[in-house]
């Protein structure tokens, strides 16, 4: 693009509130946001300042995966940010730039390889049959998200960290503060501090370990010093909390088939279908609440005539681009024959999202069980009743009640 083409005008700065959603409801901001313009500012209820915001398709791809943009310069900046806490610890993977980053995260790729989910598929199956099993002798109604949407990812991602049964409810309530701005910035810090400490003692207890478990990966590798124990910990962190999010992302794909029964009839009738059916939900479901981490660009880039000075802050909204007419035709449809379907909801670029193939592997067995042992299932209160969580990073229901 010439000279001449680029706008040095820089569009207004748009208030960006932490919008409490119920329901599958798309944020409205975001809405009017991508109506304006392919690159927006922002300002978010935390931090300082204004940041970038791109939303379509392909200039999400292009800042995920373009190294002119980096999350390690973060550290040095109070960029606008939607939570008061999740400011950046130095170190933290997830403000690590390549070849920092390649090196952690190198460290436990053998635990999220196909192989290495595949080693806890019949344990996880095992384990949400035996919850599906308590859930039909309890009998009607019942409460989803208690008896089967938080335990079992719970079950799941503890099974893969190595974190022993008797740990998982302090590995579940700090999860829940961690990921929530309701309780303020001290509570979440602190839950944050303590599940690290945890990590901590487990990874060094695990340096001599040859299990394929996360923590005795991590701990290997701190023994072979390819990783310090503050990285090896705070990747931990980053994957447990990941990983117990798919608690919030079923909960709103369950949501959603319940409310919408002919998807769930569809489902039943054409269990096929259900893998590009998970994909689709994927794509649909907006899983989380305005944005994420941010990055910094560190030298000037055009990005559809707008001039991104370095130093600039800037966000990617992977909900919006999802929703990117251009890529998803009648993207508002849920469309079960979608194909291709390149979605982000895992993100894209170096900072993918290492458990993106477990959650997968977890809704596609969360549908199989539910829908077919379970075929009478149905909400027990209108949609309208059904509580979400009230300050929470990750949206989804506080309670899926259910009927059958």
């Amino acid at each position: 693009m010439s000279e001449e083409t680029l706008t040095e005008t820089q569009p207004p700065v748009r208030q960006w509130p932490a919008l409490d959603l119920a329901g599958t409801d798309f944020d409205p901001v975001l809405t009017a946001l991508m109506r304006e313009g392919p690159v927006t500012r922002i300002q978010l209820p935390n931090g300082e300042g204004w940041a970038w915001l791109v939303t379509r398709h392909d200039d999400v791809r292009l800042v995920t995966n373009d190294p002119r943009f980096g999350r390690e310069a973060v550290m040095d900046k109070p960029v606008t940010r939607l939570a008061p806490h999740f400011i950046p610890d130095r170190g933290a993977v997830g403000f690590l730039d390549p070849p920092d980053h390649t090196r952690l995260r190198r460290s436990v790729a053998a635990a999220f390889t196909a192989k290495g989910v595949e080693r806890v598929r019949e344990k996880s199956r095992h384990m949400l049959e035996e919850l599906v099993d308590e859930l039909l002798q309890d009998g009607p109604p019942a409460d989803l998200t208690r008896s089967v949407l938080s335990p079992f990812p719970i079950g799941v991602i503890c099974e893969l960290m190595g974190v022993p049964a008797a740990d998982r409810h302090s590995m579940h309530e700090w999860t829940q503060l961690i990921l929530s701005s309701a309780h303020g910035k001290e509570v979440s810090e602190k839950a944050k501090r303590e599940m690290g400490a945890y990590f901590s003692d487990l990874i060094a207890l695990r340096e001599d370990s040859t299990g394929e478990d996360v923590a005795s990966l991590l701990g290997a590798a701190v023994g072979r010093a390819e990783v310090t124990l503050e990285e090896a910990v705070g990747l931990a962190v980053l994957l447990q909390i990941g990983g117990e999010a798919v608690t919030n992302n079923s909960g709103q794909m369950f949501y959603l088939l319940l409310t919408r029964p002919e998807l769930a009839d569809r489902l039943r009738r054409d269990p096929a279908i259900r893998p590009k059916a998970i994909d689709e939900l994927l794509r649909y479901i907006p899983h989380r609440n305005a944005v994420g981490l941010s990055r910094i660009a560190l030298e000037d880039v055009d990005i559809r005539g707008v001039r991104v000075r370095a130093g600039d802050a800037i966000y990617v909204s992977y909900l919006a681009a999802n929703r990117d007419p251009e890529v998803f035709p009648d993207p508002e449809t849920i469309d079960f024959e979608r194909s291709p379907n390149p979605h982000v909801a895992f993100g894209f670029g170096p900072h993918y999202c290492p458990g993106g193939m477990l959650a997968r592997l977890e809704s596609e067995l969360l549908v199989n069980t539910l829908l077919d042992q379970v075929p009478g299932l149905r909400l027990a209160v209108p949609p309208d009743q059904v509580p979400f969580r009230k300050g929470a990073l990750i949206r989804g229901p506080e309670a899926l009640p259910v009927t059958w």
